[in-house]
């Protein structure tokens, strides 16, 4: 495995990153850098009783994986955790983000997620993290019910994704959060224009495709994303776009929409896919419509006719008959943000919407940057790390494989992450493949 991609590394780069310190004086307990480290641990172990487990594990001998696994000059409390992350930005980690994908495509891993002639697809999607009747901050979004005010944390966690490839690689995400200068809560849509501009070399260095659901294929993101060297593949409903339908349905009545069907076999029966697509349309009503192209994906059973699945899409790549198939793979991709990504950090270990602290400055958005991190070298760790796969597949559940790490770490001591995994590879007498 590339020395570059491995958690040792990326401990060593969260160790001497230099991070946001407001204290004055010198009454210095612990540096910001350990909270960093130690909340990093916490998420990446999966086990909020990690570093107790630690500590209990330092005064039996001397000594603890949190020093020596993670590299935490001493183990910070929860609360000094809590507290000298607040004033942290999240953005001060944005670049390990880039730094791992750039890692990634440098050793030819990222070459797993590329699609259409060797570009990256990036899937945008919105996400809620918190919410509370009494706890909020200056970044809550604040939504007015009946019942009173509800304060909330939410955003947009872009992942590259691929058709065929399981597994999603997180990217830099971008905060919903109230704005400089302005009386309005922010938006969804605002968050995507930003996070385009800001990620726009690295965007345009992978010919970046943008994936989203219906909210996206709106007209200022649409040119946002064509004027930072971007393409697009965004889900456009007919409820949401009538202007848009209109043309599609005038041209339709006439004939002369282009239409392909394929015939699949699901393993159980076959299924008729039946594509139709339309250059040149207007994405909305006026003179200044953005000028786009249209398709549409219907799957039928073959024996009953029944409708197994519809959606259809706007995009900037021309279509053809050639590549349809594929744009339409890639905007269906998009699921992967719901089920490969939202879901996995709800409902496997990563626990995003738990509130594991919410403080007054960034506290809580740096907490999930910190979160969404750990799951992107778990992936990285899936797909580049041979004895970590081995070790997983052995283990079968991913819960076995972190409850016996975090066994492991309460009672032996190990220099550092790879020792770990070399530890139980060897126990569980692996042979290399």
């Amino acid at each position: 495995m590339r020395q570059e991609l491995t958690l040792d590394t990326f401990i060593q780069r969260l160790k001497s990153k230099p991070l946001t310190d407001k204290r004055t004086g010198q009454n210095v307990q612990y540096e910001v850098n350990d909270a960093a480290q130690a909340a990093f641990a916490i998420f990446f172990m999966q086990s909020g009783s990690f570093l107790a487990g630690q500590r209990h594990l330092r005064q039996a001998k001397g000594k603890s994986n949190a020093e020596t696994v993670f590299k935490m000059a001493r183990i910070p409390t929860d609360t000094h955790i809590r507290n000298l992350l607040d004033p942290v930005s999240p953005s001060e980690f944005s670049d390990e983000y880039r730094f791992l994908l750039a890692q990634l495509a440098e050793s030819g891993y990222l070459s797993q997620w590329y699609v259409l002639d060797r570009r990256l697809a990036f899937s945008l999607d919105g996400v809620y993290y918190f919410s509370s009747k009494k706890i909020s901050c200056a970044q809550c979004q604040r939504h007015e019910h009946e019942q009173g005010t509800v304060y909330l944390h939410s955003a947009i966690t872009p992942v590259v994704v691929a058709p065929e490839q399981a597994h999603v690689l997180p990217y830099v995400p971008e905060f919903i959060l109230p704005q400089d200068g302005t009386e309005k809560q922010d938006c969804e849509l605002n968050a995507a224009k930003r996070w385009v501009q800001q990620e726009a070399a690295v965007l345009r260095e992978h010919r970046a495709i943008l994936l989203g659901d219906d909210l996206y294929s709106r007209q200022p993101l649409c040119e946002k994303v064509l004027s930072n060297g971007c393409d697009f593949i965004f889900v456009a409903h007919r409820e949401s776009h009538p202007a848009l339908y209109a043309v599609v349905d005038a041209i339709a009545n006439l004939g002369r929409i282009t239409t392909v069907s394929h015939r699949h076999w699901n393993g159980r029966h076959g299924e008729i896919w039946t594509y139709r697509w339309l250059n040149d349309v207007p994405l909305r009503a006026g003179d200044d419509a953005l000028s786009v192209n249209w398709c549409d994906l219907q799957i039928t059973h073959e024996e009953t006719g029944e409708t197994l699945y519809r959606n259809e899409w706007v995009t900037s790549l021309l279509l053809e008959e050639e590549n349809t198939p594929e744009v339409v793979a890639c905007g269906r991709a998009r699921w992967k943000s719901e089920n490969e990504n939202n879901n996995v950090l709800k409902n496997h270990g990563y626990h995003i919407d738990h509130n594991f602290g919410h403080g007054q400055e960034h506290l809580a958005t740096t907490l999930l940057t910190l979160n969404l991190l750990a799951f992107l070298l778990h992936t990285i760790a899936q797909v580049a790390d041979l004895i970590y796969q081995q070790v997983r597949q052995a283990l079968g559940a991913r819960r076995t494989f972190f409850n016996d790490v975090e066994a492991l770490l309460r009672y032996l001591i190990f220099s550092d992450w790879h020792s770990v995994l070399k530890f139980m590879f060897d126990q569980l007498e692996l042979e290399p493949d």
